[in-house]
């Protein structure tokens, strides 16, 4: 089994790490390979939606059955274990948000939230409450040391790398996190977990948002804010009325199925939603192209950088050429799939260099008319 390096100020053997456990294979590498340093180790696990025990699938993060995994695995590494429950807290900061920026016909990213409110903030301070030296988590992503101090970098392997997830992380909150996998294929962790005999090594990994496990986001919505489900019309961008639909929660700007509009020249998108009028308007795929984005609750992580940059749009997108004037994300080329809500990261290569949540955006069609 590799050692992995958490950067430590002190020995290993005056030291203290807590690691946040889901019950996945990763944290729990993380809290094995912590353990390996010698150093005290405290696993902590946020009960935070318990969809799992109410649908009995495995798999959606910390629900009933990852409760239990962690424990296991703590158990069989001798380290302390305790589960919170912080339930009410994710629900205030993440559920509630995700449902209300439904509402609003943005496309939210719960995830980020989460990490920027729950796993980063009030674990982080349980963390130092408890007196650690460093909070560790099985994030797929680097945490790199520059000239100014510790930077946010994408993980060696691309099709793990978390860091679009991550943006939202402070610098103050990267001097205290720590990344053991972030140089590490999920082969070679799954082969640690072998290694030590750990009953997560096989787990499957989760796809899905951790309290939308069967992808109805629209089932969880109305649940949360029952007034959701009020339908509308779906109108193209002159006006004209096309259809009806059943609520703008089941629409996101770049749909084209379940849309229900036949005899149509040519596809038809959602180009936009207009939760004031209820409105789900339509276009040509041609009115997707976006040439900037603008953002808010930008958080910076270097300094300041007047060098090429890439942005991503969505978590699965290629990074795009763009440059950043301050206020706005602007593309080289247009870009596809942008919509208010979503999060826009900036890049200098791997190196994560702010990022922010989408306000508006400024469509290319708009831009050559001008």
């Amino acid at each position: 089994m590799m050692n992995a390096d958490f950067d430590l100020d002190r020995p290993a053997s005056e030291s203290r790490i807590v690691v946040a456990m889901s019950g996945g294979v990763d944290s729990s590498v993380v809290a094995a390979l912590a353990a390996k340093t010698g150093a005290e180790v405290i696993g902590i696990t946020l009960q935070l939606y318990d969809h799992g025990e109410a649908t009995g699938r495995t798999g959606s993060c910390c629900a009933g059955q990852d409760i239990r995994d962690a424990r296991a695995v703590a158990e069989k590494l001798g380290i302390a274990h305790y589960v919170f429950d912080y339930e009410s807290r994710f629900r205030e900061s993440v559920i509630d948000d995700f449902a209300d920026e439904y509402m609003a016909g943005r496309t939210p990213i719960p995830c980020i939230r989460c990490n920027q409110s729950v796993k980063f903030k009030d674990l982080l301070d349980m963390a130092r409450d408890l007196g650690a030296d460093c909070l560790a988590t099985g994030h797929y992503v680097r945490r790199v040391m520059g000239e100014s101090g510790p930077e946010l970098h994408r993980a060696l392997d691309p099709a793990r790398d978390q860091s679009y997830f991550l943006f939202a992380t402070t610098q103050d909150q990267l001097d205290y996190l720590r990344f053991p996998l972030g140089g590490m294929p999920k082969t070679q962790v799954r082969e640690i977990a072998k290694e030590l005999g750990l009953g997560v090594a096989l787990k499957p990994d989760s796809q899905d948002i951790c309290f939308v496990p069967d992808g109805d986001y629209a089932k969880i919505v109305k649940k949360v804010r029952p007034e959701a489900g009020e339908g509308g019309k779906i109108v193209t961008r002159s006006g004209e009325v096309l259809g009806e639909h059943k609520g703008l929660i089941h629409y996101t700007v770049g749909q084209r199925r379940g849309l229900e509009i036949g005899g149509q020249p040519e596809p038809l998108y959602v180009v936009k939603l207009e939760p004031e009028t209820r409105r789900v308007v339509v276009g040509p795929k041609s009115a997707l192209a976006v040439t900037a984005a603008r953002i808010e609750d930008l958080n910076w992580l270097g300094e300041a950088f007047e060098g090429e940059m890439t942005a991503k749009v969505r978590s699965l997108s290629k990074p795009a050429p763009a440059r950043f004037d301050g206020a706005r994300v602007v593309f080289d080329t247009p870009e596809f799939g942008v919509a208010p809500g979503q999060a826009a990261v900036l890049y200098a290569g791997d190196r994560v260099m702010g990022g922010g949540w989408i306000a508006e955006t400024e469509a290319a069609e708009e831009v050559l008319a001008a």
